[in-house]
């Protein structure tokens, strides 16, 4: 990585005293700016700490010598130094009186773009997010540079505030080959952009600060042109311009939609909700969290979409050390399941890229095809199109019983068996685990799993998820719901345990030792009428009135027992049925 500062020309505006304090400086190199307030001491800011240049407060003598030493302010209030990247920022009083001064330094530097240069390649437009200070411009810069002189592109910069390309006649050689065109206020930026396009056949535009409605428009204008955007814009996520009614136009515009009765309850949402009105502006959105460590949103529709509905999307994360190996991981938004924070809410689990290739049958990528399964009852007949598609592309684990095979797992890999679980209560799966005592290890690494173990409304609701198990070769085993029997159930299956009496003391264990004292109460009532009354004498037993949450647990008990329950009258006296086979 190499960088080009100029650093000596910004010292030179400064008052003498300061400009000797900063050249014997130690972190001289890493100054950021420099900030003169009048009647205030003159402060030095370098990255993570501030300090003070001097004692004695700046004088608007010292504040006017640098003023005629730099170029002329306009209507943004900024300035710069001929032949050089940076910038000067002015502070007036109310009668328009220059009384401070931000003196920020500017480098150009070149290598930045590694993490994202891939998609800089594929000619999408890419719009850049991310907080004051963090490189926003400068990696603006370089993608300029880079599309100009590595890929032979016709790159037009628009350059409101000669920031991208310093300021004076002459463009800083930071920017290559890409040409510049300056804005001589920041109110016209807009049609400045328009002008480009139509005067000068730029296959590319980059234009940094994209803050107004009319901005938002003619970005619009130029993308639907067929020009590749390369911009940035007010907020550090997706989000914030989702919420900046200004500039959500960028990200395709928010509408309220009234949806029909069968919809609404299709997607199981309210009648009004909100929808993405237009494709995006921008293809690709990076949300610059730090220096080295971007977010890549490679398909911003499907994020926007994705957000609307009230679900987290599945960003990139890319990194780069201190040799300038890039990382690139993989956010899974993971919702009271495998890696969830015990309590329910969202989240993140990494799943690497850059893992090493797994060894054994997942590796050659050869699956063994599961034998037939036989139902132990009849499913229901009206089905989905997606219940149809799931039983053509996963294994059902709910409502099957298990075929006895002699190979050490599903696919014939070594135990134990490492299972991806997702949606599924990992405390529950812990729970099973233990006390059956099963050969299977939890890991947060789908590239090291052998299954996923899944919750079928999230997979449902999660098509990357389903991408990347089939890109993988891993089956997805769905369950309908996260409860003991289930669970149990699943787990025998993918471990081929075919036998029912093989470890049912030990899952009744489970399940009356799964709660407290109401709850074994009330466990101990069902299991006693279903030993003493159900079984033996072929009559039906109703309970004592619970709480739904108890009663669900007796609904599983029940089913341990391979029994049918109903749960019939009012709260507080809602109560369980237990009926004989």
């Amino acid at each position: 990585m190499t960088i080009t500062e100029d650093l000596q020309k910004l010292l030179d505006i400064l008052p003498q005293d300061l400009q000797q304090k900063l050249d014997d400086h130690p972190n001289r190199d890493n100054l950021v700016e420099v900030v003169l307030d009048l009647g205030r001491r003159p402060e030095a800011r370098f990255p993570h700490v501030a300090e003070y240049l001097s004692e004695t407060p700046v004088t608007q003598a010292q504040i006017d010598d640098c003023i005629q030493r730099v170029g002329n302010f306009g209507g943004d209030n900024r300035a710069g130094i001929e032949q050089t990247l940076h910038r000067i920022s002015a502070i007036r009083n109310r009668s328009g009186k220059i009384i401070g001064l931000t003196c920020r330094v500017g480098r150009a530097v070149f290598g930045t773009i590694a993490m994202i240069r891939d998609l800089v390649e594929t000619g999408q437009s890419i719009l850049m997010l991310g907080r004051p200070g963090v490189g926003k411009t400068t990696a603006l810069r370089e993608i300029a540079r880079v599309l100009a002189d590595d890929l032979n592109k016709r790159v037009v910069i628009i350059d409101t505030s000669n920031e991208i390309a310093g300021d004076g006649d002459v463009a800083h050689p930071a920017i290559g080959r890409a040409r510049r065109m300056q804005v001589s206020k920041p109110e016209l930026q807009h049609q400045v952009m328009i002008e480009a396009v139509e005067n000068h056949m730029p296959e590319v535009i980059v234009i940094d600060e994209i803050g107004t409605e009319l901005e938002a428009l003619a970005a619009r204008t130029i993308a639907e042109r067929g020009v590749q955007l390369v911009g940035t814009a007010h907020g550090n996520q997706i989000e914030n311009l989702i919420k900046n009614p200004t500039l959500s136009d960028l990200v395709g515009g928010i509408q309220a939609v009234t949806l029909g009765d069968d919809e609404a309850r299709r997607r199981g949402s309210q009648k009004t909700v909100l929808e993405r009105k237009a494709p995006p502006t921008f293809e690709i959105a990076v949300e610059m969290l730090e220096r080295q460590r971007w977010v890549v949103h490679e398909c911003v529709a499907d994020t926007v979409d994705t957000l609307l509905r009230g679900r987290q999307p599945t960003p990139q994360t890319r990194t780069v050390d201190d040799h300038g190996k890039v990382g690139i991981a993989r956010q899974l938004a993971v919702v009271n399941g495998g890696n969830s924070n015990g309590n329910g809410h969202l989240t993140n689990v990494e799943e690497s890229f850059l893992a090493a290739k797994p060894n054994g049958w997942r590796s050659s990528g050869q699956m063994v095809a599961l034998p037939p399964l036989s139902l132990d009852r009849e499913r229901p007949t009206g089905r989905s199109e997606f219940d149809r598609l799931l039983d053509e592309s996963f294994n059902y684990s709910e409502g099957f019983d298990f075929v006895s095979r002699k190979q050490a797992g599903p696919n014939g890999e070594d135990l134990p068996l490492h299972i991806y679980p997702y949606g599924v209560s990992r405390h529950q799966l812990e729970q099973v685990i233990n006390v059956l005592t099963l050969p299977v290890i939890l890991t947060k690494d789908l590239d090291s799993a052998d299954a996923i173990l899944a919750l079928r409304s999230h997979v449902k609701n999660h098509a990357k998820l389903r991408q990347m198990a089939k890109a993988r070769h891993v089956p997805i085993h769905v369950i309908k719901s996260s409860t003991i029997p289930q669970i149990t159930r699943s787990l025998r299956r993918l471990l081929n345990i075919d036998d029912p009496d093989i470890g049912d003391d030990r899952e009744l264990q489970l399940l009356l030792h799964n709660g407290g004292d109401d709850e074994m109460d009330a466990l101990e009532e069902a299991r006693l009428a279903v030993e003493q009354i159900v079984i033996p004498k072929g009559q039906p037993v109703e309970l004592l009135p619970r709480s739904s949450q108890v009663r669900k647990m007796q609904h599983e008990l029940v089913e341990h027992y391979r029994l049918k329950s109903d749960s019939f009258g009012d709260e507080p006296n809602r109560r369980l049925r237990i009926y004989p086979a």
